[in-house]
């Protein structure tokens, strides 16, 4: 990968990791699913009256609509609401790399390389380690991010198929999907007075939380992370949003003294561990052409 695109790839880490944090603090002021379905008309409304068309099908538009907004935030905010904390929650969810490389050699026939597998395990051994770290209590809500982690996996096989040529607008597009279905299950399962009583007592925090899980977590980071699946291979791309609970622990520190155990530790170490084992490339050999000095090297400059 070009070092922008790197860079690209840690700073769409960062955003995500840091709004574990931002959806815990969302989660106190709306039920999960309902503040689910702000998340996402707020990321399509206004911005869907200005962009034009997808560009794909509008089967790939439901179909990421589905996959991603309804069953993996779903799972997600209600696996959090459940009690799992927002560091654990970040890591758990990290998962979905795992996820990700399986579709991708099950659908789109992608082979991933032997490194990117055994990093792909090493950071899945510290997935489960702080799986056995956080769940006292909270099982429901571990297998509830497990869940979603396997939708999110999904949701990037069908971005890189959809391959669109604005990962914006067709974010914009697919989180015209979720907000509607979403909302009527919440008023199914969460209850409308509970539904009613949020939207009464809006506040800054809450306002705040929904706006940056929309605008930030959303549109922006989901829009590069479709970039950047639509430019290169799943498995090259998959194993940068293993540097989510970095950022997502680091931020539950910081901001909620959340604490972090020996095994959370030893859990993160191993993540940072497969990253780097999964980033890791053979040299490569030169070829004829390339050890003989001739007029295509300054063609290249």
């Amino acid at each position: 990968m070009k070092p922008v695109h790197i860079a690209l790839a840690v700073v769409v880490a960062a955003v995500w990791g840091a709004n574990f944090v931002v959806i815990d603090v969302g989660l106190h002021d709306f039920p999960p699913l309902l503040f689910s379905a702000l998340r996402f008309l707020l990321a399509a409304v206004p911005a869907v009256f200005f962009v034009g068309a997808p560009g794909v099908p509008w089967r790939w538009v439901i179909t990421v609509g589905i996959t991603l907004g309804i069953m993996k935030f779903g799972m997600l905010f209600i696996g959090m609401h459940e009690g799992l904390p927002p560091g654990p929650a970040s890591l758990v969810l990290q998962g979905q790399a795992v996820f990700t490389v399986f579709f991708a050699a099950v659908l789109l026939k992608e082979r991933a390389r032997r490194v990117q597998i055994a990093g792909t395990a090493i950071a899945s051994a510290g997935i489960v380690l702080a799986g056995l770290d956080s769940t006292a209590g909270t099982t429901g809500g571990f297998l509830l991010v497990v869940g979603a982690a396997a939708c999110w996996g999904l949701s990037n096989i069908a971005m890189r198929k959809a391959g669109p040529p604005d990962a914006f607008r067709f974010m914009v597009w697919v989180s015209v999907v979720p907000p509607v279905p979403l909302a009527l299950i919440s008023v199914v399962f969460e209850g409308r007075d509970a539904d009613l009583r949020a939207l009464q007592h809006l506040n800054l925090g809450g306002v705040g939380a929904a706006l940056h899980v929309a605008w930030g977590a959303t549109l922006f980071g989901f829009a590069a992370w479709g970039y950047l699946l639509r430019t290169y291979d799943a498995p090259a791309v998959a194993p940068f949003s293993l540097l989510v609970p970095v950022f997502g622990l680091a931020s539950a520190w910081i901001f909620q003294g959340e604490r972090m155990t020996t095994l959370t530790f030893c859990a993160t170490a191993l993540v940072i561990a497969g990253i780097a084992v999964g980033m890791l490339r053979r040299p490569k050999k030169p070829t004829p052409m390339e050890t003989e000095p001739t007029a295509v090297t300054g063609m290249a400059s």
